[in-house]
């Protein structure tokens, strides 16, 4: 776990590393292109490289965190990963329900084991509050996994869409509170067209949900900055934490 240079979260939490690719938006991954660089170094954290590893000593660290955060989930992982046992899984969201003073934010691209999982653990009311579901969408061929969201008992869902590699098309954004656009970054970054991130935009904008730009991404990152048509967008979902008048307050 450590702070994070994302834009939309404030620290991470990895009680599990590695995953497999799936779909196109995998191709150039930002997490496998960081671990693998360390493959063979012995007694390094990714001795392994981007091999799936569970780490059931990190399962605890959010609930020695007293001060509330924004917290990744596995950001160097996919939670509902078919290779991470629903036990495991059922411990990560032990935790997360007990440190409800956090916001944690799970995203993967395996909708239908998330919304399976979901409707299993919170068969007579939603998750709670502080734990957001997301799914990572690249195009339009990938919006079925919005309606695996839209689907499972979850209070705060949100769309990261990133990167984002073609047109979305006819979005529906029934249910959901966040919408992240950014572009794909590293050395075999792939262009992402004006006209894709004004489409998601005018969309949420019609729609009511905040909407928040992370990258036009390139070489780096900041390669090309984060503004859009003059204007930087950082509208997150508003949020208002355990304690009340004290709690974790975020407003769009």
């Amino acid at each position: 776990m450590g702070k994070t240079e994302i834009q939309w979260s404030d620290y991470t939490w990895n009680p599990v590393t590695g995953c497999t690719k799936i779909t196109r938006g995998c191709d150039h991954c930002y997490a496998e292109r960081f671990s693998e660089r360390f493959r063979g170094v012995p007694g390094h954290p990714f001795e392994h490289g981007f091999d799936l590893t569970l780490r059931p000593e990190r399962l605890t660290q959010p609930l020695t965190w007293k001060r509330p955060r924004m917290i990744f989930v596995n950001s160097m992982s996919d939670l509902f990963h078919k290779r991470v046992p629903t036990a495991f899984i059922d411990q990560v969201f032990d935790v997360m329900e007990a440190a409800d003073r956090h916001i944690f934010q799970i995203l993967t691209k395996r909708s239908t084991l998330m919304k399976r999982y979901v409707q299993r653990r919170y068969q007579s009311c939603p998750a709670p509050r502080h734990i957001w579901c997301g799914v990572s969408v690249e195009d339009h061929t990938a919006t079925a996994r919005v309606r695996h969201l839209q689907q499972a008992p979850i209070s705060t869902r949100f769309l990261s869409i990133e990167p984002l590699l073609g047109s979305i098309g006819d979005l529906d954004l029934q249910g959901i509170a966040w919408v992240i656009v950014g572009g794909e970054s590293g050395p075999k970054a792939r262009p992402m067209r004006p006209e894709w991130v004004i489409e998601v935009r005018d969309r949420c904008e019609q729609e009511g949900v905040p909407f928040f730009f992370k990258q036009w991404g390139g070489p780096t990152p900041k390669a090309r900055g984060r503004v859009l048509e003059g204007i930087e967008y950082n509208g997150v979902p508003r949020y208002l934490g355990a304690e009340e008048d004290g709690g974790f307050q975020m407003a769009s």
